[in-house]
């Protein structure tokens, strides 16, 4: 609400009451007045939505006991209005030579020192650009998908259908239930927003009556329960959230993406990895082994005499494309596979080769390390 405002607007004579009525008297003739003008009582009538828009104006300063007393200080300084026509007064015969009002229009640099000078007087200040008409970005919205473990390998499009908010279908988003409209907040003015002290400096931060709406809604919809919005379904495009308001950006779309997990290969990086079992005598006496490849002919990995258990090799070229165009690799793991059924020959087989490489016992060091810990 600028200054211009209150010295040109007669709030009393909106409502209809005199400016000595009580509070209770105000909200009663608000009230009867907001019914017979609500804009879902008058359908295309332009002239009743005016008027709606006149009453709850008159009422969200006057419902407010700092406000309304700004208000009439202000009238009560300049005898109830500004407007003097040009020339009507002569020279000499006092009185102002100019319309006053024209000060408060913007015109010049004038215009704006002189509102910024009285809406420091009143509180209500120049509003010509309030936090409340401010581009506001669009709200983050968040999203979830599964991939199957190719198409997180190779790429995939895919149609994300987000819950995101939109305007309640009862209250149209103004929150209020039916018959009722919200009011100006009081304590922020309607700017949604308001500062604090901290010494030298001060903080700007979301009202905490309103929580940066600008509104208080006094009688809920029972839909949305005041907060004007519901959830509806709708289909994004992959990297855009929440449209901003009154031009301001949108919002960041975060898609959290789970993988379905593959029965054969897993993937460190831009690494593929697999396990692959091998027999003793295969890592002992070393060995050639075909391993899978993803999406690929299976590749021969040669396993050098006496490898151990659990060693990886790594196979060039068999992994993840990267972003930069080059190629992961495939790490391959062999893992001994113990027989659990042995015949008679086997067992025999094993029994001499126990013999054979009798010797220290191999968990020796690892006992006397053991003790020194």
């Amino acid at each position: 609400m600028s200054t211009k405002d209150y010295l040109e607007k007669d709030y009393y004579k909106s409502l209809g009451v005199a400016k000595t009525a009580k509070p209770a008297e105000i909200k009663a003739a608000y009230r009867k007045l907001a019914r017979k003008y609500h804009p879902d009582a008058n359908k295309g009538d332009s002239s009743a939505e005016e008027r709606f828009k006149e009453i709850s104006e008159a009422y969200s300063v006057l419902s407010d006991e700092k406000r309304r007393k700004e208000y009439d200080e202000a009238r009560s300084m300049f005898g109830g209005g500004f407007r003097v026509p040009t020339g009507a007064q002569r020279p000499g015969q006092g009185g102002f030579g100019f319309d006053l009002g024209d000060i408060f229009s913007g015109a010049g640099d004038a215009g704006g020192r002189l509102g910024d000078l009285f809406g420091g007087v009143f509180g209500g200040g120049n509003t010509r650009t309030t936090s409340a008409n401010r581009p506001r970005r669009g709200a983050d919205v968040e999203t979830e998908t599964t991939l199957s473990f190719s198409d997180a390998i190779d790429g995939t499009t895919v149609a994300l259908r987000l819950t995101g908010e939109g305007p309640c279908p009862t209250c149209h988003g103004t929150g209020a239930k039916a018959g009722t409209v919200p009011r100006m907040c009081p304590s922020c003015h309607g700017t949604g927003q308001e500062s604090k002290n901290q010494g030298s400096f001060g903080i700007t931060e979301p009202c905490h009556e309103c929580r940066g709406r600008g509104m208080v809604v006094d009688d809920p919809c029972p839909t949305c329960s005041g907060s004007g919005h519901a959830m509806s379904s709708r289909i994004k495009i992959p990297g855009k959230g929440a449209p901003g308001e009154r031009g301001g950006p949108a919002g960041d779309l975060y898609v959290r993406v789970h993988v379905k997990p593959h029965p054969v290969f897993g993937r460190s990086g831009a690494n593929l990895t697999v396990t692959v079992p091998v027999s003793f005598a295969e890592l002992a006496l070393g060995a050639e082994v075909k391993v899978p490849s993803h999406r690929g002919a299976p590749v021969t990995v040669r396993i050098p005499p006496g490898t151990p258990n659990g060693r990886t090799f790594r196979v060039a070229g068999k992994g993840v494309r990267r972003k930069d165009g080059t190629t992961g690799g495939m790490l391959v793991t062999v893992e001994v596979m113990v027989p659990q059924n042995l015949n008679g020959k086997a067992r025999n087989a094993i029994e001499d080769l126990r013999e054979a490489t009798a010797g220290a016992d191999p968990r020796e060091e690892l006992l006397e390390r053991a003790k020194e810990a």
